[in-house]
């Protein structure tokens, strides 16, 4: 056993002042789970823990610390549940609902099982279902609904050494995987402006969602390089859904200068911003274009199909599975930004016949 001093100067003791596998893990520089395949029996684990030196410097500061292993079980921390918690806004989107189903689709296929919680995007409501999750011992999380550059819930688990990744949305400096918002803001831009437009508009989303602010950023990054000016007064923040916009075309459309192009973060508000458009005895696609996001199937369904940016939803979720599962076993993990394309329809143009570019 180590001694007195060497005890006290120890990292993550148990509560007897023994080491524990976060011990060496945290002397070693490697992820707990290495250290418990490292220090297992199993040549299968073994091989999977890294190199034969990595292997042999775990073992070597084991033994250095005193570090013994139950023989009833590794802890609560490193045992396997196989499961996988994934937090997400609500999962009636079919956005999210898509993304979860390729989460769960790449889990399965490498034996995890998931859970899944609506967050409903309220800070208290999220934080109460993280513990729901902690609470069924997840091997990991993927967090679909991240708040800002500083989401409370993602530095959490960063705290807790708990493995996360984020999807959907992106913050701080956190692992995450995500569509290209910014080029699929700069492919819509693009779009309007080839087709003449210069009075455009962008119903923004929400403020706290990297989604819409990097959409509403690639989208006023071309416009500003093409010398065409987006005032502020024509960025309207509303709800992803049908009624928020509504609400913000209305609201611009109803203006004394009204916009002709329109850019909506969301198929949803997108699908709200052409009722608004009707409702002021407008023809979507000839008097005024609209361009919405992630090209979800009802797009291509509306009475007038709706030309949107197409984000890999389904690919999103599996990636983010994959990349999740990479850091339950120790290794390397980086972001990954998945490119958007766009599909044009008869609302941006009036043309009957879809095309994709």
């Amino acid at each position: 056993m180590p001694t007195e001093e060497a005890d006290m100067s120890l990292p993550h003791l148990d509560r007897s002042g023994r080491p524990t596998l976060r011990t060496v893990a945290e002397l070693a520089g490697v992820h707990v789970s290495t250290v418990s395949r490292a220090l297992s029996d199993s040549p299968s684990a073994n091989e999977r823990s890294g190199s034969q030196r990595t292997i042999a410097r775990i073992r070597e500061i084991a033994a250095e610390v005193g570090f013994e292993r139950n023989p009833h079980g590794s802890g609560l921390r490193t045992s396997r549940s196989s499961l996988l918690g994934v937090l997400v806004p609500r999962l009636s989107d079919v956005v999210l609902a898509t993304i979860y189903e390729g989460i769960e689709d790449s889990a399965r296929a490498r034996g995890y099982q998931t859970f899944v919680v609506n967050g409903r995007d309220e800070p208290a409501i999220r934080r109460e279902r993280l513990q729901m999750l902690l609470a069924r011992r997840v091997d990991g999380i993927v967090l679909g609904d991240a708040h800002g550059d500083a989401d409370e819930l993602a530095a959490t688990l960063a705290e807790r050494g708990t493995p996360f990744v984020l999807t959907n949305r992106h913050s701080a400096a956190h692992v995450s995987v995500t569509c290209d918002d910014l080029l699929g803001g700069r492919l819509a831009a693009e779009h309007l402006l080839d087709l003449g437009h210069t009075a455009l508009a962008v119903v923004a989303g929400e403020p706290y969602a990297s989604t819409g602010r990097d959409r509403t950023a690639g989208f006023l990054q071309v416009c500003a390089e093409r010398g065409v000016e987006v005032p502020p007064e024509r960025i309207v923040h509303a709800q992803f859904d049908v009624d928020g916009g509504r609400g913000a075309a209305g609201a611009l459309l109803a203006s004394p200068a009204p916009p002709t192009g329109m850019f909506v973060v969301n198929d949803f508000a997108a699908i709200g911003a052409m009722g608004a458009a009707r409702a002021a005895g407008l023809t979507v696609g000839t008097d005024v274009a609209i361009v919405g996001y992630n090209d979800i199937p009802l797009a291509s369904q509306l009475p007038v199909p709706l030309t949107s940016v197409a984000s890999p939803m389904h690919e999103m979720g599996v990636r983010a599975a994959e990349t999740l599962i990479a850091a339950i076993d120790g290794r390397p993990v980086e972001s990954l930004r998945l490119p958007p394309t766009l599909s044009v329809r008869e609302s941006s143009t009036g043309v009957l016949e879809p095309t994709t570019l």
